[in-house]
């Protein structure tokens, strides 16, 4: 049996990033330490070490004699994002699905299928689905260094994500899209896979470019 002990900083990490990739925390918007610790009866220290943690991620920056604040999105940091997305995922991907086995297609579906009810019930936890469907895909390459610099990305990626869904018909074209690369990495259609997967991040980098563009 083995044991998965969580730190209290490894706990707030998880917390506050998941408020942040949710939403509940606005861009730009300052992490008010005092009301966080206050709320959660913790001392500031650990938070800090927490916050410290998700600045190495890219999703707050410190500024000095202010605190932290969450980073704004930017087309630069989405060109960024996405562009080492379509360097490893697509390859990734392919390697994926020649060694997955028969429990990792099992996974890939049932997120897949979750993917689906939590968009068609239009409620949280889009973001996190869609991040959970890609890695899925992934793990199975068995190329950990790869994999955990993608699930880095992904996190990144999350808060676009959601910018990304915000027009009208997005998520159906998404969930689409995503159906159409799990039938292939099933099927072990390596060339069609590396192809919808390159396909499915360029044309959300597309719209993001134009939607950020706009706003900016």
């Amino acid at each position: 049996m083995s044991l998965v002990i969580r730190t209290l900083s490894d706990q707030l990490v998880s917390l506050v990033r998941d408020r942040i990739l949710s939403g509940k925390v606005l861009p730009n918007s300052p992490i008010r330490q005092d009301a966080l610790a206050g709320e959660l009866g913790i001392s500031k220290i650990p938070l800090r070490e927490a916050l410290a943690r998700l600045e190495e991620e890219g999703l707050v920056q410190s500024q000095a004699n202010r605190g932290f604040f969450v980073r704004e999105l930017s087309a630069a940091e989405a060109e960024e994002v996405y562009a080492l997305r379509l360097k490893l995922e697509p390859d990734a991907i392919t390697m994926a699905a020649e060694h997955a086995t028969a429990a990792d297609h099992q996974a890939a579906t049932d997120t897949l299928a979750t993917l689906y009810q939590v968009t068609d019930a239009g409620g949280e936890g889009v973001g996190a689905f869609n991040r959970a469907f890609h890695l899925a895909l992934l793990r199975p390459s068995g190329q950990v260094i790869t994999v955990n610099f993608l699930e880095r990305l992904h996190v990144l990626s999350e808060r676009y994500v959601r910018k990304h869904l915000e027009p009208m018909g997005r998520d159906e074209r998404a969930n689409e899209e995503h159906r159409q690369m799990l039938d292939a990495w099933l099927n072990k259609d390596l060339g069609t896979l590396h192809d919808l997967t390159a396909a499915h991040i360029q044309k959300t980098l597309d719209d993001l470019n134009h939607q950020l563009a706009a706003a900016e």
